[in-house]
């Protein structure tokens, strides 16, 4: 049968914070905040909602550019020709032309810095599987489904407007996160502030990300304006053992842009204080075990479980310990026996493994015997069924 355990965790580990978390009253047309290290989502507006996401979508390109170089099917020193196609690209550019063979490398960095649509179109023609920007998009397309990002169709590499290419926020934060966590070794390009290629554009050296000259921590990811869009960003900021990764769209101006990124960025941080709420090795609950050589079980956490949670409220966070008992022996330490469920006020529902803590072997014939004894004098004692 299943059971329900409330588990006062204050008491298991110390007093935690559990006051209603006021919701970011945002300007942004959809948003998206999302604490890395616990997975807490801090803010969802219109999260999945497709919109257009404009130069954005640049992320996905960049994504699919470093698994190429770390699968060996591009390398940051090959150089890539300029088809008149991608040189055709108008907006922010790295003023590419016919004539041009571009390192990688210096392609990667006219993304990211520049936000060049021309050095995206060289990166797309090239890993296409047909050689055209068009079917690039469509392998965007089919790569971001397998990535959980359900709200995304790509019809070019760049954000380029065109009818139906969208992306929700809620999908631009997985890909964000993806790019933070799979390939730590060029995620540092992201914070670089200049870039100047080949001197040939003076007045495109500067990454356009607001928030990187502020020293709150911010080093990534990308912006993003289209008339149709409005002004937003993909930012992240780190401080301490903490990452925040949000998603902001639809703005009016770069300084309502940068206004608001910031404010999202100080809200998150100093609102919310990650905590230890469960030791690996401290049992949570006890779970009774049929038939076993101990009567009960120890659940435990497989490591330490931190929470994100309101810097404000009161001394103390319930939780509910979820198990399908008895547990039938033997039962082998780490098996997943249940779960602890946590639901902080104001945030999303967590539901966490928990595991034995110990063996427990089968009992033998005593232990078999004064089960089955205990069992058939229950039924003996339990009235019949209908009766007082």
């Amino acid at each position: 049968m299943l059971s329900r355990l409330l588990a006062p965790l204050a008491a298991l580990a110390f007093a935690l914070a559990a006051w209603p978390a006021a919701a970011f009253d945002t300007q942004a047309r959809a948003a998206f905040v999302l604490d890395q290290g616990t997975g807490t989502v801090l803010l969802a507006k219109d999260a999945d909602t497709p919109l257009p996401p404009a130069s954005m979508s640049k992320l996905m390109t960049l994504y699919v550019a470093f698994e190429a170089i770390r699968d060996g099917r591009l390398t940051l020193d090959e150089r890539l020709p300029v088809s008149e196609h991608a040189m055709s690209y108008g907006g922010s550019t790295m003023f590419l032309d016919t004539t041009d063979r571009v390192r990688v490398e210096d392609l990667l960095r006219g993304i990211i810095v520049l936000s060049g649509n021309d050095a995206c179109a060289v990166i797309a023609e090239a890993l296409s599987p047909d050689g055209t920007e068009a079917g690039f998009a469509r392998f965007m397309t089919r790569r971001a489904r397998e990535m959980g990002m359900e709200n995304s169709t790509f019809l070019n590499s760049n954000g380029w407007p065109a009818a139906g290419q969208r992306m929700s926020v809620r999908d631009l934060a997985i890909l964000a996160d993806r790019l933070i966590s799979d390939f730590p070794e060029f995620y540092p390009l992201f914070a670089e502030t200049e870039y100047a290629f080949d001197g040939r554009a003076p007045a495109n050296t500067s990454n356009r990300n607001p928030l990187l000259s502020l020293d709150i921590g911010a080093d990534g990811l990308k912006t993003g304006h289209t008339q149709e869009a409005g002004y937003g960003l993909v930012g992240s900021a780190k401080q301490g053992d903490r990452r925040v990764i949000f998603v902001i769209t639809g703005l009016d101006t770069q300084g309502q842009r940068a206004r608001e990124a910031e404010a999202i960025v100080n809200w998150s941080f100093r609102h919310f204080v990650e905590k230890t709420i469960a030791r690996a090795d401290l049992p949570i609950a006890q779970a009774p075990v049929w038939m076993g050589a101990n009567p009960t079980v120890g659940l435990v956490p497989p490591e330490d479980y931190s929470a994100l949670l309101p810097v404000l409220g009161s001394d103390s966070l319930s939780a509910e310990v979820v198990y399908t008992g008895p547990v039938s022996a033997p039962v082998t330490k780490g098996d997943r026996l249940g779960e602890l469920v946590i639901a902080p006020e104001g945030l999303p529902e967590r539901r966490l493994p928990l595991v034995a803590a110990t063996d427990v072997a089968a009992g033998g014939f005593v232990v078999r015997v004064s089960t089955v004894a205990n069992l058939l004098l229950e039924r003996f004692v339990q009235p019949p069924e209908g009766t007082m």
